[in-house]
């Protein structure tokens, strides 16, 4: 295991999908595939964790409840130019939650997964 690696985990509906999503739109690359329970994926020093309904990540917990997508934490990208890719991933049809929010530090906007999980795209200010 490359313990430079920041791991984090998604659930996803379905591992397939999500798979050519990461790659297609956002420039990860394939580490490994067990579609259709799992996948991860790289992109620099992240790796992010793929799971479907029949990874053991998915089983249910002892009350009941079922690991599942979506929710407000996310992974956060940092691009050198936000409204370029927002451009181009709009014109994939990739779902967004907001319009680009501009603060002090930077811009931001945040898109969706098929499954419904966030992702933040992030622009620092003065780049």
């Amino acid at each position: 295991m490359n313990e430079s690696l920041v791991n984090v985990r998604y659930m996803v509906d379905d591992v397939e999908e999500a798979l050519a999503f990461y790659t297609t739109h956002l420039g990860f690359t394939v580490l490994s595939s067990a579609v259709p329970a799992f996948a991860d994926v790289t992109r620099g020093n992240l790796r992010l964790l793929l799971s479907g309904p029949a990874s053991s990540a998915g089983r249910p917990m002892p009350d009941g409840r079922r690991p599942g997508p979506g929710g407000w934490n996310r992974i956060h990208l940092v691009v050198p130019d936000l409204h370029a890719e927002v451009e181009r991933l709009r014109a994939a049809d990739v779902p967004f939650r907001n319009d680009i929010v501009t603060g002090p530090g930077g811009s931001q906007i945040l898109l969706e997964d098929p499954a419904g999980n966030v992702i933040e795209l992030f622009q620092p200010a003065g780049s």
